[in-house]
């Protein structure tokens, strides 16, 4: 098969063998895979990894075909269409434990489904408690927070989009958002906060960028006993809290990452369910279709963002 070896700024396909699955495993052709954020890491050539990754990784919003059954594997059949954690899905097969996949169903074929990026947005959903009547405040329109808008309005929220780009909070506005400021100056960012609110500040903001100032905006926009949902990829270093703003509030603070394999199974499954029940529509956001020769173009448009940019999948 082949399989994609990343070192730092330049991918080479390799011939491989396919992996035979443990006895409690399955093996997946895959139809696609994500190409997630967090991959920038490697892509930049950050000196606590080491080079060449192992082929296929680190891959792991892939979908596709269960082709091969471990002997002690019940309950998943050969030909079913899944979407899968895992490890090493910029390849051709990837394994997956039985207990790591969820179905996709017939009313979803031809779609494309990074089920564990739409996982998070789900997970991270369930975690920010939004109700009706809330003014949530997004920051950072790309993937993650386009789906979370779609969420928090299925919720009853107001939504306020907070983006750099005209183009993601055009997106924005199409998902669902009530409102949009870009994301230049601080001081404008803070006072259309407060005129949108009558001062109080926001009930819920969800910091979707993972860098320093969209926290500092989060501090100065959020209310009292208000709820901060840290879903931003914090990876680049140390960061700074205004700790006695935070106390004085009273908020809540929540770290939305999830590490057990357990909840980012619910939150695909819960994934698949709101696809078809129609509260989400990730279609919308699949926006950059790439092979795997193209995987490195793939992540220099996850690190420049081009015009229009919001999320790109590997196809095979």
């Amino acid at each position: 098969m082949k399989a994609a070896s990343i070192s730092p700024r330049s991918v080479t396909l390799v011939d491989v063998g396919p992996p035979e699955p443990g006895s409690a495993q399955v093996r997946i052709r895959l139809e696609g895979c994500g190409v997630c954020a967090s991959n920038l890491a490697v892509w930049e050539g950050r000196p606590w990894f080491t080079y060449p990754l192992d082929p296929g990784a680190p891959g792991h919003e892939g979908w596709g075909v269960v082709d091969k059954i471990g002997d002690a594997v019940d309950g998943v059949n050969l030909g079913e269409r899944v979407a899968f954690l895992s490890g090493r899905a910029y390849a051709e097969y990837d394994l997956a434990e039985s207990d790591a996949l969820v179905r996709i169903p017939d009313a979803l074929a031809q779609r494309r489904f990074p089920g564990e990026a739409i996982g998070c947005a789900m997970n991270i959903f369930r975690r920010s408690d939004i109700a009706a009547g809330q003014t949530v405040a997004i920051i950072g329109a790309g993937f993650l927070g386009n789906l979370l808008i779609q969420l928090a309005k299925s919720a009853g929220a107001r939504v306020v989009a907070i983006s750099r780009r005209d183009a993601a909070r055009e997106l924005a506005k199409a998902c669902g958002a009530d409102e949009t400021i870009a994301m230049r100056d601080h001081g404008e960012i803070v006072g259309r906060m407060r005129e949108l609110t009558d001062g109080r500040g926001a009930e819920r903001v969800l910091e979707c960028v993972g860098a320093q100032w969209p926290l500092d905006i989060a501090n100065d926009i959020i209310g009292e006993r208000g709820r901060l949902v840290i879903a931003g990829y914090h990876q680049d270093g140390p960061r700074q809290v205004n700790m006695q703003n935070w106390n004085w509030l009273g908020l809540d603070v929540i770290n939305a990452h999830e590490r057990d394999p357990r909840n980012y199974v619910r939150g695909m499954q819960d994934a698949v369910d709101a696809v078809l029940r129609g509260t989400i529509d990730p279609e919308l956001l699949l926006t950059n279709d790439y092979a795997l020769d193209e995987l490195g173009r793939a992540l220099d448009d996850v690190e420049q963002r081009p015009d229009r940019f919001v999320k790109g999948t590997i196809l095979f």
